[in-house]
């Protein structure tokens, strides 16, 4: 039996400095990372140097805040759309797109974000316009916190594909013990280069209206310097959220709400019960949509936002 042992344990060490050193040796050869995209823009929003951009000249001023995984380029086929009859504003969320990586990833600290970019934006101070507020999946929760902060600078909200609360379970992100250096950043690198596989999750979480994906537009914010960092500094405690009771808190705030899922949608929440906790109208419902509804269909989400009064 101690033979045996002995043996058992003298073949998991040599399995484990085999994986390690193959590890160790493919995080060496993939150790470059991308540049941005030439001509972006940034501001300083808070305490963060925040990519963004805008469209329009003219109406109601919409400031769209992205969910996870995504940046302002996730809103390339809306945007376009709404500029026709808003003032338009997009910005990348700190640990995610171009803007820089600064923790802590809560949802207070990006909320702080958001309310520093209408700064940077002079919207909603004394004699400013207020913005309409359009959170997609993760963005809901962080627009829900910045009204909730600052109601009285904000002129409208919509929980798009979103319900802005803890995903269900709990908060806990992978085992930490589990996936440690090196073996994350190995994993980090190959989901990065599994075209195929990101296509996949992609086609399962949009439509058949989607375009196809185009694989290094999404990837390249991730081969950031400090995007591996952010990634498992932000998925610690899961996705920020906000708690139910204090999402309850918007339903007697003064201000026009909207929610917007797709029917076929299983990954934002209950659209019923997210309007019934802030206070909202019955939610607009797109047919045949998924969760990326700004992708999938720009024309229906232009018109809900067009709506909001």
């Amino acid at each position: 039996m101690k033979r045996f042992l002995w043996r058992g344990f003298l073949g998991l060490l040599g399995l484990w400095l085999v994986v390690t050193a193959a590890s160790l040796g493919y995080n060496l050869v993939t150790n470059g990372t991308a540049a941005p995209p030439p001509g972006l823009k940034y501001v300083q929003a808070g305490d963060v140097n925040t990519r963004y951009d805008t469209w329009g000249t003219s109406g109601t001023p919409v400031v769209l805040v992205h969910g996870s995984v995504e940046s302002v380029d996730t809103w390339s086929r809306l945007v376009p759309l709404l500029a026709t009859n808003h003032r338009v504003y997009a910005y990348d969320i700190t640990g995610y797109g171009y803007s820089e990586r600064k923790a802590p990833y809560t949802v207070e600290h990006l909320a702080a974000q958001l309310l520093g970019f209408l700064d940077a934006m002079h919207l909603g101070g004394p004699g400013e316009p207020r913005p309409i507020l359009v959170g997609h999946s993760l963005g809901a929760g962080i627009a829900a916190e910045a009204t909730l902060e600052a109601p009285d600078r904000i002129g409208g909200i919509m929980f798009l594909d979103g319900d802005g609360l803890p995903l269900p379970g709990g908060q806990a992100g992978p085992p930490r013990w589990l996936i440690v250096p090196p073996y994350r950043t190995s994993l980090f690198r190959l989901v990065l280069d599994q075209g195929w596989l990101l296509k996949k999750i992609y086609r399962d979480v949009c439509s058949p209206d989607c375009p196809e994906m185009v694989v290094d537009d999404w990837t390249r914010p991730f081969r950031q310097p400090g995007a591996e960092k952010a990634v498992w500094q932000m998925t610690a405690h899961g996705i920020p959220a906000v708690a139910p009771e204090r999402l309850a808190k918007l339903s007697p705030l003064k201000l026009p709400k909207a929610v917007v899922f797709g029917t076929d949608d299983t990954n934002g929440g209950n659209p019923a019960e997210t309007a019934t906790r802030i206070g909202a109208p019955a939610p607009t419902l797109i047919p045949n949509a998924n969760h990326l509804t700004p992708i999938s269909h720009p024309a229906a989400v232009a018109a809900a936002i067009n709506a909001l009064r």
